[in-house]
């Protein structure tokens, strides 16, 4: 069958692999000149299934107020008037309550605890390289409050069965050398040995590449410009470079993927949310360090690749406004700053931004959609590289006809679709035409 995937980011490329994997003719598209250009580019680099929760928590209203007076604030939201902004973050507020946040942070460890399954597993089969580290993420907690604050993010770990450590400031310290000079502001950690680090860049291009050898065509510099629809199906893709046909589509367009969709009748709850990064080359390495430590203060993870350290985080929600704001540099060299002093050297930094496609409920959107033959991989927000092997694998699983591995019926489109009411019909998909 041939397939067509929209987006070359780590997303894109992963559904691509398990695409030819299964035997498929794949051709990815992307506006880019090369893989991975944009929201793949260079993210905090964490591989963090344990780690994996929604934005929408209990407290997260009250919380953004008080960061709306804060300088090194971990969520941002400008005063622009945005009707896409406020209806995404109407529905994200409902989704901040206990009972929501148990199912959605359920089903993100589920995704990306497979995900971290099916990555180990490329590797073996491959030899990929990226920087990786299998060494585990330290949430770092600098007061009591967080470290109580804890327990709810804990006990879906003990339900999943995700392996864990509570540490103390002394083991933080053993488990991270670099924080002794930081030991004042530390009163303890949770640990996830399983985790994994590693360049999502690297990743990506490496990956892209093994495609090609096997056959994928990735066709780049061509812009998408609108599907075309017949009877219900897609026909065709329009791009700056020609039309483009398959039987199958995908779109794996990260923040974009909403407005390609949206001329089809789809609704597509998908926000763009900046984040942004600093890479310092490493100028002491006894001080940097070993793995992921996420500064629960600044919600900003500090992370070794290789000779480098990154550092990345915040949520920004201005719509897809890609400027650098030097206030927020700022807050990425504070953190990096308190807790490993002297281990890199910011002057040399690398400063930059990308847009996390994010969901309301956390959940990246991952199946099918009412057109026959067009499935959606988007929506990942934050955990975009911690999911991409596991979301790849369920999608090429579902364009095959076959059942993945771990249940995927919470994570399509589906679920944000109004429920009938008792003896109500359920409606069914219309044609759509274009």
């Amino acid at each position: 069958m041939k397939v067509v995937v929209l987006g070359a980011g780590v997303i894109g490329v992963s559904s691509a692999w398990y695409l030819a994997q299964a035997g498929h003719e794949v051709t990815v598209i992307d506006r880019q000149p090369a893989p991975a250009m944009e929201t793949s580019f260079a993210n905090a680099g964490e591989v963090s299934p344990g780690y994996s929760a929604p934005w929408a928590a209990p407290g997260i209203p009250l919380k953004a107020l008080k960061w709306l007076f804060q300088r090194h604030a971990p969520m941002i939201i400008p005063p622009r008037p945005d009707l896409a902004k406020l209806g995404w973050l109407a529905q994200m507020l409902g989704n901040c309550t206990a009972a929501a946040y148990g199912v959605n942070k359920a089903r993100m460890v589920r995704l990306a605890d497979y995900s971290r399954d099916c990555l180990i597993a490329l590797r073996a089969d491959t030899g990929i390289s990226y920087d990786e580290r299998m060494q585990g993420t330290l949430q770092l907690f600098r007061s009591q409050k967080q470290l109580d604050g804890a327990g709810k993010d804990i006990e879906v770990l003990r339900a999943d069965g995700v392996p864990f450590e509570v540490l103390d400031r002394d083991a933080c310290i053993a488990a991270e050398p670099g924080l002794a000079a930081a030991r004042a502001q530390i009163v303890g950690g949770l640990r996830l040995p399983q985790d994994e680090t590693g360049d999502c860049f690297k990743f990506t291009t490496a990956l892209a590449d093994l495609a090609a050898a096997r056959g994928v065509v990735f066709r780049y510099g061509a812009g998408i410009v609108r599907l075309h629809a017949e009877a219900g199906r897609i026909v065709s893709v329009e791009t700056t470079e020609g039309t483009v046909t398959a039987d199958a589509f995908v779109v794996a367009l990260g923040s974009h993927s909403p407005a390609l969709v949206a001329p089809l009748g789809l609704r597509l709850p998908v926000y763009p949310v900046k984040g942004y990064s600093i890479t310092l080359p490493i100028i002491d390495a006894d001080r940097a360090p070993v793995s992921t430590v996420m500064d629960e203060t600044y919600k900003i993870a500090i992370t070794r690749l290789g000779d480098r350290i990154r550092v990345g985080g915040m949520a920004e929600i201005a719509g897809f406004d890609l400027s650098l704001s030097p206030r927020r540099r700022a807050t990425l060299e504070r953190s990096v700053g308190d807790l490993f002093p002297g281990a890199g050297d910011a002057a040399r930094a690398s400063f930059w931004c990308g847009l996390r496609p994010m969901t309301p409920d956390g959940t990246p959107v991952v199946g099918r959609t009412p057109l026959a033959n067009l499935f959606l991989n988007t929506g990942h927000g934050t955990l975009g590289w911690t999911m991409a092997a596991g979301s790849g694998r369920v999608l090429a699983d579902l364009v095959s006809g076959l059942a993945p591995e771990i249940d995927a019926s919470d994570l399509g489109l589906a679920r944000y679709q109004p429920r009938p009411r008792s003896g109500e019909a359920r409606p069914r998909p219309v044609p759509v035409t274009g």
